[in-house]
C-alpha cells in the first residue's frame, strides 16, 4: 500500500482545512515546494497534492505552486482541484503530472471523465468526496443524492487509474478514517481505491493495510504536519 503524503494548496500555502471547511485552514509552510521536498527527502514514492481554491473556483487557481513542486521533483504527483474540461487536464499533464483527480465532473460530466481516460490511459483518477454515504462536489460545498460506491461502479469499464475516496466528516479531524466505508468501497469495484480523510496514526494505516480489500493506498495530510504519523516509521510499516 502507497503512502500519499498530501499538500492541499490555498492561497499559495501549504494548509490543512478541518472536514473541508476552508474557513479554518491551518497554515503548515508558505513553502509547498520545499515541504514536497522534504516529503520526497523521506522516502515517498508519490505526492497528493490539491488545488482548494481550484475546487471552489472550477479552474486552476494555485498553478504556480504545483509548477514549482513539478520543477523541483521527479517523483510522480497526482493532482486535483477546479479541473472541470480536456484542455485543462491536457495542460496539466504535458506539465509532468502523473495523473489528473477529476471529482465534480464525475457527477456533472462523466463522458468527460471517461474520454479523458481513454485519452490518457493510466493518467485519470476519480475523486469521490462523501457526507454520510453521499457524493459532495464544488469543493464539499454542495453534498448531492448520488451514491458514492453508485458513482465508482460507474466508472468500472472506464479505465480510470484509481478511485480516491474520501470521508468528509473525517477529514483534518485527527479521528481516524471510515475504514468500513472505505473496505466496502474497494471491494464494490476492481478499480484501485485510495483511502483519504482521518489517518492520523500508524494504526490506522495498519487498520486499512488489513481491512480485508485492496487499497492502492491511503492519503494523509494533517497527522504528518503535526507529528502524529512519522513518516519513514509510516513507509516501513507499509512496505513490511
Amino acid at each position: 500500500m502507497i503512502l500519499y503524503p498530501a499538500i492541499d494548496l490555498k492561497d499559495g500555502n501549504a494548509v490543512r482545512l478541518l472536514r473541508g471547511d476552508m474557513d479554518k485552514a491551518t497554515v503548515f509552510s508558505d513553502d509547498p515546494a520545499a515541504q514536497a521536498m522534504e516529503f520526497v527527502a523521506a522516502g515517498c514514492e508519490w505526492l497528493h497534492l490539491v488545488d482548494l481554491n481550484g475546487a471552489f473556483a472550477g479552474e486552476p487557481v494555485n498553478a504556480a505552486a504545483v509548477e514549482a513542486i513539478l520543477s523541483q521533483t521527479k517523483t510522480p504527483a497526482q493532482f486535483g482541484g477546479g479541473i472541470r474540461d480536456m484542455a485543462t487536464i491536457e495542460m496539466w499533464l504535458s506539465k509532468g503530472l502523473a495523473r489528473v483527480i477529476l471529482g465534480t465532473v464525475a457527477v456533472e460530466d462523466p463522458d468527460l471523465v471517461r474520454e479523458a481516460a481513454k485519452a490518457f490511459p493510466g493518467q485519470v483518477a476519480v475523486g469521490i468526496d462523501a457526507k454520510d454515504g453521499k457524493v459532495a462536489t464544488k469543493g464539499w460545498a454542495e453534498v448531492t443524492n448520488v451514491d458514492a460506491t453508485d458513482l465508482a461502479k460507474s466508472f468500472e469499464d472506464a479505465g480510470v487509474a484509481a478511485i480516491i475516496y474520501t470521508d468528509i466528516n473525517r477529514d483534518g479531524a485527527m479521528q481516524g478514517p471510515n475504514v468500513e466505508a472505505t473496505a466496502a468501497l474497494a471491494n464494490a469495484v476492481t478499480i484501485p481505491v485510495i483511502a483519504s480523510g482521518g489517518v492520523s496514526s500508524l494504526k490506522d494505516l495498519k487498520d486499512l493495510n488489513t481491512c480485508g480489500a485492496p487499497l492502492n493506498g491511503a492519503i494523509s495530510g494533517r497527522a504528518l504536519y503535526d507529528g502524529a504519523i512519522d513518516l519513514k516509521d509510516a513507509l516501513e510499516l507499509l512496505k513490511a
